[in-house]
């Protein structure tokens, strides 16, 4: 299917050709029914990106350099595209974020997170990402990234009281000009990450790991900043549960 843009949320991005794809699956985290704390189908035509768990995380554009999204076409309705790889050195940037709340921190408690992902071989680049919350020198974070040059998806945990980055990563690359559903699951001492639905890697942590930091949520790189780890194809239904 050809994306076609439905309308510029803050200015265009270079045109793609995708495939389409389903809506992503929901984790079972065990411990209880999982919550969902944040989802974005990204089919609103204008304005702020609402949250549709209801629960008011909002996002809103954070940009620089001229970094823009760009709605386009995927199913029956739209994802945002974020620019593409530059390898100048002022780059354009661009995020999606909401402030921390206690929704988004899931201390010890289970936690799944996820997006449907497009993203190209000739886009790949040392480190994108998809969504996090926190920063692993600084405090705590749980992420889902896309990194290196073969365009393998990882799960990443870091605990409050140690910077040792934790990392599942997907045995298979996601950067082949497809639709993926990727999606990592903490549970228990568990962290392993899924694409469309089949178990592709897994790491053990300590049962008693927790992140908890007041960051904000941040979709499509960490914000606008140069060192940016700025995604560079497209999203849709991106979304988070603790349970």
């Amino acid at each position: 299917m050809q994306l076609r843009g439905l309308g510029v949320l803050v200015a265009t991005a270079a045109a793609v050709v995708m495939t389409g794809g389903a809506a992503p699956a929901r984790a079972d985290t065990g411990g209880g029914t999982p919550v969902l704390m944040a989802r974005y189908a990204f089919n609103g035509r204008a304005g702020s990106i609402l949250d549709e768990s209801g629960r008011g995380h909002t996002l809103r554009v954070i940009s620089g350099h001229g970094g823009a999204v760009r709605q386009v076409v995927h199913g029956q309705g739209s994802a945002l595209l974020f620019p593409p790889r530059c390898q100048q050195q002022v780059c354009p940037h661009v995020a999606l974020q909401t402030p921390s709340t206690a929704d988004l921190n899931p201390g010890r408690r289970d936690i799944s997170y996820g997006a449907d992902v497009y993203l190209s071989p000739t886009q790949t680049s040392k480190g994108q990402n998809v969504i996090q919350k926190g920063y692993s020198t600084r405090g705590s974070q749980w992420k889902l990234q896309i990194d290196g040059v073969a365009g393998r998806p990882s799960c990443v945990l870091v605990g409050d009281r140690s910077h040792r980055i934790r990392m599942a990563t997907s045995a298979v690359s996601v950067a082949d000009n497809r639709w993926h559903q990727v999606r990592c699951a903490r549970i228990g001492g568990t962290l392993s990450v899924w694409v469309d639905n089949v178990l592709r890697g897994r790491i053990g942590i300590p049962p008693r790991l927790s992140v908890t930091n007041n960051r904000p949520m941040s979709i499509g790189g960490k914000g606008a900043y140069a060192d940016n780890d700025q995604f560079n194809g497209a999203l849709d239904d991106v979304w988070v549960q603790v349970g």
